[in-house]
């Protein structure tokens, strides 16, 4: 069976977040996402970081366990107003 995660972008990278994904993959889980949302309803007074620039820290810090994105939030984009 293999298991996975989500570990939620709400720490600094030098103050838990590394630690969080390394601890992730000593545990032995197959997978671990993160969510990429323009806010969480428990963390809205929080720092709440970027899903792929998290991914990629996490990609420095863990070797084998595999990386993803739960959800994708779809950012508007009006070619109109650039």
């Amino acid at each position: 069976m293999r298991l996975s995660t989500v570990i939620l972008p709400i720490d600094r990278w030098h103050e838990g977040g590394r630690d969080a994904w390394v601890r992730a993959e000593e545990l032995g889980f197959h997978t671990a996402y993160t969510y990429d949302h323009l806010s969480w309803r428990s963390f809205r007074d929080r720092t709440w970081f970027g899903a792929l620039p998290t991914l990629t820290a996490a990609a420095t810090a863990t070797r084998r366990m595999r990386l993803g994105t739960l959800v994708t939030s779809v950012k508007p984009f009006s070619p109109i107003a650039s």
